[in-house]
C-alpha cells in the first residue's frame, strides 16, 4: 500500500531502491533528482548542508532520537506497518513522512525548509481523533497506539498581518487512518462492509476541505475572506462517521500530526505553475 503518495512540494525524500550500489530516487512536487549515500539524514532542502540536532520520532512506538553533527539518524524502533516518522527542528518548517517496514528498511534523507516571517505552527504533537473502537481491518490500526482525545481537535491561534498578495495554506503533515470509500478502493483500507464520511476540516467555522485518503502534507488553501487578521482563528479537524453504523455513531479513527499554516506569493506560485 502506498500511503506517501503526495509528494511534498517544499520538503524532499530519498529513499533507496537497490539491494546494490546505493542510488536512490529524490521527490520535490514532480522533480526527479540522483543522489548517493548509506545512511538516513536529515539536510536543508535549499542547499543539501546537514542539520545537526534535529528531532526525528516514531512518536506511535514512543521513539525519539536527534541527528548527530552530519544530520545522520537511526531508527530505533521496529518499523512493520505504516507509521508516522517526524522530523522537527527550531526555524524548520515540521515534517512527516509515513514510512512501512520496506522504506524503513533502506536509507532516508529527508529534506526539510526553513519557515518564513508569515508562517504559523499550530500544533507539533501526534493526535488521535475518534472514538477508540475500530476494527483490525481499518486503515491502520495496528499502528494506534495514541489514545483518542475524542471525535475532534481544534486550536485556537493568533494570526498577524498575512501580504494580500501572499496565498495561504493550512499544511497537514501526516494523517493514517481514514476508512472511507476512496481509501478503501485505493487499497489503504481493508474493512470491506462499511466505510466512513471524509474527514472535515474547518477555519473560524467555515469547512475548507474534506479529506478522504490518508497521506503527507496534505495542502489546503484557506481563503483570505475567512482569516481574522490580528486576532485569534481556530482550526477543528472533524473524524468522519461510519455511514453504515444505525445502532450507534461510531466514528472513523484517524492520527495526525505536524499542523502549521504556510504563505506563498502568488507570483512564485504562477512562475512554477
Amino acid at each position: 500500500m502506498k500511503y506517501c503518495f503526495l509528494a511534498c512540494i517544499f520538503a524532499f525524500v530519498l529513499i533507496n531502491f537497490s539491494f546494490g550500489a546505493k542510488s536512490y530516487s529524490a521527490i520535490s512536487g514532480n522533480v526527479e533528482k540522483n543522489g548517493v549515500g548509506d545512511y538516513n539524514q536529515v539536510v536543508d532542502s535549499k542547499n543539501g548542508r546537514p542539520i545537526p540536532s534535529a528531532d526525528v520520532s516514531l512518536p506511535s512506538k514512543g521513539y525519539q532520537t536527534k541527528t548527530d553533527n552530519q544530520g545522520r539518524f537511526s531508527l530505533g524502533a521496529k518499523v512493520d506497518a505504516p507509521t508516522i516518522m517526524s522530523v522537527q527542528k527550531d526555524g524548520y518548517k515540521p515534517f512527516s513522512l509515513t514510512i512501512d517496514g520496506n522504506s524503513a528498511s533502506k536509507p532516508i534523507v529527508v529534506g526539510i525548509e526553513k519557515t518564513n516571517p508569515h508562517d504559523i505552527i499550530i500544533d507539533k504533537d501526534m493526535y488521535h481523533i475518534g472514538d477508540d473502537n475500530f476494527s483490525s481491518n481499518s486503515a491502520n490500526a495496528g499502528d494506534f497506539r495514541v489514545k483518542a482525545i475524542g471525535p475532534f481537535y481544534t486550536k485556537n491561534f493568533n494570526i498577524k498581518t498575512i501580504p494580500p498578495s501572499s496565498d495561504v495554506y493550512l499544511i497537514i503533515g501526516s494523517v493514517i487512518g481514514i476508512d472511507t470509500k476512496m481509501a478503501r478502493d485505493m487499497g489503504q483500507s481493508k474493512v470491506k462492509t462499511t466505510y466512513a464520511a471524509p474527514v472535515q476540516v474547518f477555519f473560524n467555522g467555515n469547512m475548507i476541505a474534506e479529506l478522504n485518503l490518508n497521506g503527507d502534507n496534505q495542502q489546503i488553501k484557506i481563503p483570505h475572506s475567512i482569516i481574522r487578521q490580528n486576532g485569534s482563528n481556530q482550526l477543528t479537524i472533524k473524524s468522519g462517521k461510519n455511514l453504515f453504523q444505525t445502532a450507534y455513531i461510531d466514528y472513523d479513527d484517524i492520527e495526525l500530526m505536524n499542523l502549521f499554516i504556510e504563505t506563498r506569493e502568488k507570483s512564485l506560485i504562477s512562475s512554477e505553475e
